[in-house]
């Protein structure tokens, strides 16, 4: 896998992540029963954001077209797609 590709998923991530803040900020006014749900799983997203705005910048100073296998193990850029899979895959914003 190309570095450019995974900046691509990174991104991809990136803007369902910023979906979901949206999403479930404005669900804290819903109800007074269920914000506090709501307002602490904005705040565990935007850690996950955070951590993902961190990677893509690193991202961003290697090559696009070197292989990504050249910078990371394998066991590291396997673990970092499954993490990039789970949170594109989780859609906190459609409940």
């Amino acid at each position: 896998m190309k570095v450019g590709e995974l900046i691509e998923l990174v991104d991809e991530t990136i803007a369902n992540l910023k979906i979901a803040i949206i999403a479930n900020q404005n669900r804290v006014f819903e109800s007074p029963h269920t914000s506090y749900e709501f307002a602490q799983r904005v705040l565990e997203l935007q850690e996950d954001l955070d951590d993902l705005l961190k990677a893509r910048e690193m991202l961003a100073g290697l090559d696009p077209e070197s292989e990504a296998e050249e910078h990371f193990s394998k066991e590291e850029l396997e673990e970092f797609l499954k993490l990039l899979e789970l949170l594109r895959k989780a859609e906190p914003h459609a409940y």
